[in-house]
């Protein structure tokens, strides 16, 4: 691999493992079921803004990761972030255009439908869990998604830029 195509796959690498990082990482207990799906939303953001390097195969590793990290079925968190990268990847040239309050929606309802496989999956192997887990990082997600939004747009643009 060449030192520039190095160079553009590093803040990914970076914020993918930042992302794992925080998901892992230890919260007081009524604020874990806020904790917002870090992975997802990066893996969303990836996925809309550089579709041809970051889709479906790389959300299904991720995914895995992701369910051997939580100690969940396995390919559960594979499934749905396949679902939502393969969804976001689909419509990227639409969501482009979109407003920021626009695809904050999107992210909202991508996020949604992430916790719906996982809450459907789950449903299916008979672990419950309440509401608010599967809601409350929808909603930390969605009102984080514009600042993470300009700051992801930022670090990319700064390694075009290099390149």
């Amino acid at each position: 691999m060449s030192r520039d195509r190095a160079g553009r796959h590093l803040p990914v690498i970076v914020t993918l493992v930042v992302a794992m990082a925080l998901t892992m990482m230890p919260l007081p207990p009524a604020a874990d079921p806020f904790r917002p799906d870090w992975v997802a939303l990066l893996m969303i953001f990836w996925a809309f803004s550089l579709p041809r390097s970051y889709s479906v195969g790389i959300a299904w590793v991720i995914g895995m990761v992701l369910d051997v990290a939580h100690g969940t079925l396995l390919g559960q968190h594979a499934l749905a972030m396949c679902v939502v990268v393969f969804l976001t990847v689909r419509f990227h040239l639409q969501m482009r255009v979109f407003p920021l309050l626009q695809l904050s929606a999107t992210v909202f309802a991508l996020l949604g439908l992430y916790q719906f496989l996982l809450f459907w999956i789950n449903g299916v192997a008979n672990v419950s869990a309440p509401a608010v887990a599967y809601w409350g990082p929808v909603v930390t997600g969605t009102l984080l998604w514009p600042l993470l939004f300009n700051f992801l747009n930022g670090i990319r643009y700064r390694v075009q830029l290099r390149s």
